[in-house]
């Protein structure tokens, strides 16, 4: 493929040496593709607060662009502006700020209900200091109303200072699209990164497709589907797919592709090869 385009990736913070391991030998092997910065996500409620802390400076001390992921649900303006004054202290100067996953049988709580009063209360204790990505929804958040006002939503997180933003996964390129042109309508001229999500199993990509209302095309999951246990080859043929997508996107010149790695290497690799014609 003759165009080129930049990559991220994301992570999330391990839990026991072995993944530290595991995740140490992912970034190494991701290296190659001179990503733009590695991501790291935060848990529901900030459940894994001080893990991604201990992640993002290791990332950071091994010379890589570090990304902490930032979310309000559960979290209180004065333990914000601690993880602030951290991350200023250590000089991260990106941050993926998002409302958060609300902890499994627990009621919303803390002091910020919505992502764009997290944005402006960073931009409030920070001024410009931080360079803010927020989340964006192709196929709308699950929790929306209706599509203009999931619209409505995206632009009061830019208006309230992010400068660009990463979309949930999608398997269908017209979403995108379609999503884009309603930015425009609206107004809306920051970057939104693709995200992009390899296939490594049905049952567990079914599981993410719910949780954040992104649609799995009907002939992609009979498919999948048939493939049954037999895993190697559902994730070459998922490879293919995810490649044909990324080539589709990147045809239309999105800004760059972020990836969500589920701190694995291997599948990535492999459609980013394809599609750099390697």
């Amino acid at each position: 493929m003759a165009k080129k385009v930049s990559y991220s990736f994301e992570f999330f913070p391990p839990n026991t040496s072995e993944g530290v391991k595991n995740l140490a030998d992912t970034r190494q092997q991701l290296s190659v593709f001179k990503p733009e910065f590695y991501s790291v996500t935060f848990g529901a409620g900030g459940s894994t607060r001080d893990r991604t802390l201990e992640t993002v400076l290791e990332i950071k001390k091994e010379g890589f662009n570090a990304v902490p992921h930032i979310s309000g649900i559960s979290s209180t303006k004065a333990e914000i502006k601690t993880l602030l004054d951290q991350y200023q202290q250590h000089g991260i100067k990106h941050l993926v700020a998002l409302r958060g996953d609300v902890p499994q049988g627990q009621l919303p709580s803390g002091e910020f209900k919505h992502a764009n009063e997290l944005v402006s209360f960073i931009r409030q204790e920070t001024n410009d200091y931080f360079h803010i990505e927020v989340a964006a929804y192709p196929e709308y958040h699950p929790e929306a109303a209706s599509a203009q006002i999931d619209i409505q939503n995206f632009k009061n997180k830019i208006d309230a200072g992010a400068n660009s933003a990463i979309t949930q996964f999608f398997f269908n390129s017209d979403a995108y699209f379609r999503f884009m042109d309603e930015c425009l309508i609206a107004d809306i001229e920051v970057p939104v990164i693709p995200g992009v999500m390899p296939i490594y199993n049905i049952k567990q990509l079914a599981r993410f497709a719910s949780n954040c209302g992104a649609e799995i095309p009907r002939w992609l999951r009979i498919k999948l589907e048939s493939f049954g246990d037999d895993l190697p080859s559902l994730r070459s043929y998922g490879v293919d797919v995810i490649s044909e997508l990324c080539e589709t996107l990147i045809g239309w010149d999105v800004p760059s592709l972020h990836f969500y790695t589920l701190n694995q290497a291997g599948i990535i690799t492999r459609i980013i090869q394809n599609i750099e014609g390697n």
